[in-house]
């Protein structure tokens, strides 16, 4: 199952999460992309693989750690939580609306593009 969490709301999710979880980040944009907006880690860890790779960069990942995917929007990233709960992932979410959701929510200083 994929949860469906708002920028605003993903420190809520991160809380839901059984302690000693070490929970992830996965920016799954490009890393032009990356060089123009970013996030800042904070109660998670921040890995950034593009969607293009994760299928031959999965094993970076451990499926026993919970994964919450961010892209520009929310629909790539929706598609590479499709992929790891198919690949065994058990804790996985969506970041809907992406780090331009995240810049208008949680960070302004957050650049749009």
């Amino acid at each position: 199952m994929i949860d469906h969490v708002r920028p605003a709301n993903l420190a809520d999710w991160l809380q839901t999460l059984p302690a000693g979880t070490n929970p992830v980040v996965l920016d799954v944009r490009e890393p032009w992309e990356l060089q123009t907006a970013s996030v800042t880690a904070n109660g998670f860890a921040l890995v950034a693989i593009p969607m293009g790779e994760i299928t031959r960069r999965v094993a970076e990942l451990d499926p026993a750690q919970p994964v919450a995917c961010l892209c520009h929007h929310g629909a790539r990233s929706l598609r590479v939580a499709g992929f790891l709960v198919q690949s065994g992932f058990d804790q996985v979410a969506n970041i809907s609306g992406g780090i331009d959701a995240w810049s208008r929510e949680v960070d302004a200083r957050v650049p749009l593009y």
